[in-house]
């Protein structure tokens, strides 16, 4: 279970993918150790193309790259469960 805190700065990060702060949305997620953190990151360097490594932040994550086409929506869903 995630604490208001933690909520709030997978929130914030999410807010920044969104608006293309790619940068202080992975500086976030980087320090955070929960599933949701790691789909968040993983959804990122999907984003950025990196491949390999989104897949290792999916594994993480316990979620599976191929589940999500659009990573906008992704992250929206990631936001709207949190």
């Amino acid at each position: 279970m995630l604490g208001s805190s933690q909520k709030e700065l997978l929130n914030q990060a999410i807010v920044f993918a969104l608006n293309d702060a790619w940068e202080a949305s992975h500086k976030i997620v980087q320090d955070l150790h929960s599933r949701q953190a790691y789909w968040i990151h993983a959804v990122l360097h999907k984003i950025e193309g990196d491949e390999s490594n989104s897949r290792y932040w999916y594994d993480r994550a316990q979620q599976s790259f191929e589940a999500y086409n659009d990573p906008i929506q992704e992250l929206i869903n990631i936001q709207n469960n949190l």
